[in-house]
């Protein structure tokens, strides 16, 4: 008895560690990472744990459970842009109602099945966040979108590494997680796995169908490449090579002889798609060219790169290339092309006065991905945008006036050397493509201590944001979209609080992105989605407020003494609730669908607990209707509803006010829409039928607007078969309209009454 006691004692010890343990750590802590670190290395973090953690692992352990479930936890969490948000500003606390990671999958799925191409640095795995950004750059993109589970998936993995590798640097190979990307990949159409679809920008997807061997899938890529290989001759060889000169480009061609070596033709197709709009591509066949090609003082076969004014008189300046694999071809081409424009305190301000720029800042010697960056030149072409560098060792003074201590990219818009945004995107090409192609059409400025708007008139947007955190990142591109839509009526800048710190403790910014709008002497901070959409509506809602903030006297005063019949919805929430940040904007938009009908407004139960205790308000949010009855002001119903969003919300509120219809029977209708005297408009309905029960709300609204034009009455088809048989009616929902034309009764029906109860618009 007493070695039972001791064993139980301690097994409770042993959890009750698991649990401190568990307590004592946060999230990052948890999986292991910084606060800095990518959804990728969250993602390769928690597979490392999950490996050795789980339960599945360690049978003997009575502790594996309770732990590996907070590991899970935190990884779902963090993986979330909007959880991993509220996480970082509210704690936990601001989970409460969130439930991620009580459940997982064997230790089986995270060895074998976990992120398939995660580890595969040729294959680029996209997510919801960079995916448009990608297959919108100008690069052609062959895209596998595949299912963890999928057996399918799984055999064709190993073949798509290898195609991934010879087609390096030819087109970009992605790949996208359907499992951890469900509404990306319904929104592109994939409904089996794995599908494997070429994007390129602005034309269809095309899907691949034929067998999946590796030859099969460069086949079909190569259709794509339409970059030309132009056989060189006598006929066009010195036209051709003086308008690539011309044009800046130089030519790289490959001689065919009987000896030697000559880049076979689908090499040839390869290097001329790594090098579009940098070289032009040819080949010359020397057995029929003979005397052409001594001239180019070639016998054998070989290839050559001949640069913008070089000369056969004087050798060093052709790159006589030893190597017939495509890639290095490449890099040594790459290698040889000159540098990006540079840019120095000298000639910068005039520079950047009048023409749009993208420029690298760079600190001493360039690396491999400023090498890439001479591509920009070709991509960013036809937009208008000139690439230049700068070298901030050598030129300090210019970089730290800019606030640049890193190597970062900028997009200066030509009005001049401070209205510039700073790109915090993925350091690869189609993203910063994507980037200036976007920020060139947007007003979003990076903002310094010396153009802050704290005491601007004009109403500014300023994001409060850190480079490292995910949402941030996913948040600009939408600043840019609504940029564009409020361009004129309000400003829109970014601030880096990584540099800036004493500015942003100065607004109390504690988590990232904070988005805050200055109107004069108001600030208001944005809570909401993280969406051009969301933005949007939230100014509007400033400019023209469709909810309205109540505190214990407004409370008391407005819903508590509301005249007869005036309704009210009210929200008591709290600012770290997750749920409750969810339902702002579908609040905000509920009352402006609700205008006129009925009033809405919002209770901050953290800044007035008291008085919400005194409500009896237990759990946030709270949402309650508080009817038309001035006798009752206390009597209220709470919102019980699955659904939180804003049609949902309305249908709800609306079922509370009071019916403007009236119900019909077989004789009412005879005596009252067939032989009266007034127009009817009649909703035609079943009980069972569900878009009848969505549909009769809005015939409230419809009979409301009508109401002294045209009456409304509802028949039960159910209780009333033969009345609804005699008049034809075959569906649920029919609505059809009697207008009463003096002796003669005119029966009209709309063409596609089931339509009806998605707009009571379509009703007039």
């Amino acid at each position: 008895m007493g070695r039972r006691r001791v064993l139980g004692g301690l097994l409770l010890l042993l959890v009750l560690s698991a649990a401190v343990w568990a307590e004592s750590q946060d999230y990052y802590s948890l999986l292991k990472v910084n606060r800095e670190a990518t959804t990728r290395e969250i993602r390769q973090a928690f597979k490392k744990l999950a490996l050795t953690m789980h339960p599945d692992k360690n049978p003997g352990d009575s502790t594996a459970h309770d732990r590996f479930v907070q590991v899970n936890r935190a990884y779902e969490v963090l993986k979330d842009e909007d959880l991993r948000k509220k996480y970082d500003k509210y704690g936990e606390k601001g989970l409460d109602e969130q439930q991620q990671g009580g459940r997982y999958e064997s230790w089986n799925f995270y060895r074998y099945d976990f992120g398939i191409y995660d580890d595969d640095l040729e294959i680029i795995t996209l997510d919801s966040g960079d995916f448009e950004a990608a297959v919108n750059s100008g690069e052609i993109w062959f895209i596998n979108f595949y299912f963890p589970r999928c057996s399918h998936c799984h055999e064709l993995a190993p073949t798509w590494r290898e195609f991934a590798k010879e087609m390096d640097g030819v087109i970009r190979i992605g790949a996208v997680n359907c499992g951890d990307n469900n509404h990306l990949c319904r929104s592109k159409g994939i409904n089996s796995y794995p599908s494997l679809y070429i994007f390129r920008a602005g034309q269809r997807p095309e899907k691949f169908n034929e067998e999946r061997s590796k030859d099969s899938l460069v086949r079909f890529s190569m259709k794509f490449i339409t970059t030309a290989v132009t056989e060189l001759w006598q006929g066009n060889v010195f036209s051709e090579i003086e308008s690539a000169y011309a044009s800046g480009l130089g030519w790289l061609i490959t001689f065919c002889c009987d000896t030697g070596d000559c880049l076979e033709s689908r090499t040839r197709k390869k290097v001329a798609g790594m090098l579009e709009g940098l070289v032009k591509v040819g080949w010359m066949d020397c057995t029929s060219q003979g005397t052409l090609c001594e001239s180019f003082q070639v016998t054998t076969g070989v290839t050559a790169l001949f640069p913008p004014g070089s000369s056969l008189d004087q050798p060093g300046s052709i790159l006589w290339l030893k190597t017939l694999d495509g890639r290095e071809i490449y890099n040594q081409v790459i290698d040889h092309l000159p540098d990006l424009e540079r840019l120095t305190s000298d000639n910068f301000k005039g520079k950047l006065a009048h023409h749009r720029w993208l420029v690298s800042f760079m600190f001493g010697d360039g690396t491999a991905a400023s090498n890439e960056y001479k591509k920009l030149q070709a991509f960013l072409r036809n937009d208008n945008i000139q690439v230049g560098r700068v070298d901030c060792s050598a030129d300090s003074e210019l970089c730290q006036s800019l606030y640049i201590h890193t190597p970062c990219v900028a997009v200066f818009k030509g009005l001049g050397i401070h209205d510039f945004e700073i790109h915090h995107g993925k350091d690869v090409l189609y993203n910063i493509v994507g980037f200036a192609r976007d920020s060139v059409r947007a007003h979003v400025t990076t903002l310094r201590p010396d153009n802050f708007p704290s005491d601007r008139k004009e109403p500014w947007l300023v994001d409060f944001f850190a480079p490292w955190c995910p949402p941030c990142r996913a948040l600009l591109p939408e600043l840019r979209k609504a940029s564009i839509q409020l361009a004129g009526q309000m400003k829109f800048g970014t601030l880096d609080c990584t540099i800036h710190h004493s500015l942003c403790s100065t607004y109390n910014i504690q988590a990232y992105p904070t988005t805050v709008i200055f109107n004069g002497s108001s600030v208001h901070e944005y809570e909401g989605q993280h969406s051009a959409d969301g933005i949007l509506e939230f100014i509007q809602d400033l400019v023209n407020p469709s909810v309205m903030i109540l505190d214990p006297s407004s409370f008391n005063e407005k819903v508590k003494g509301r005249a007869e019949g005036q309704i009210w919805a009210v929200d008591f929430y709290a600012p770290w609730c997750g749920p409750c940040q969810a339902l702002i904007p579908e609040w905000r938009r509920m009352a402006r669908l609700l205008s006129g009908q009925i009033l809405v407004g919002s209770v901050d139960c953290q800044r007035f607990q008291s008085f919400c205790q005194g409500q009896s308000v237990r759990s946030y949010p709270e949402i309650r209707l508080y009817p038309g009855n001035s006798r009752q002001p206390d009597r209220y119903t709470s919102y019980n509803g699955w659904h939180r969003d804003a049609h949902s919300l309305r249908s709800w509120a609306l079922s509370s006010l009071p019916k403007a219809s009236v119900d019909l029977t077989p004789e009412s209708f005879k005596s009252l829409v067939l032989s009266g005297q007034d127009h009817w408009i009649l909703d035609f309905y079943a009980p069972w039928c569900g878009p009848c029960q969505h549909f009769a709300p809005e015939f409230e609204v419809v009979a409301r607007v009508l109401k002294g034009k045209v009456r409304a009455g509802k028949v039960d088809c159910q209780a009333h078969h033969q009345t609804c048989q005699s008049a034809g009616i075959t569906a649920y929902p029919t609505v059809r309209f009697y207008p009463y034309l003096g002796t003669r009764r005119v029966r009209t029906r709309h063409p596609k009454p089931q339509l009806f109860y998605r707009n009571k618009s379509q009703l007039f």
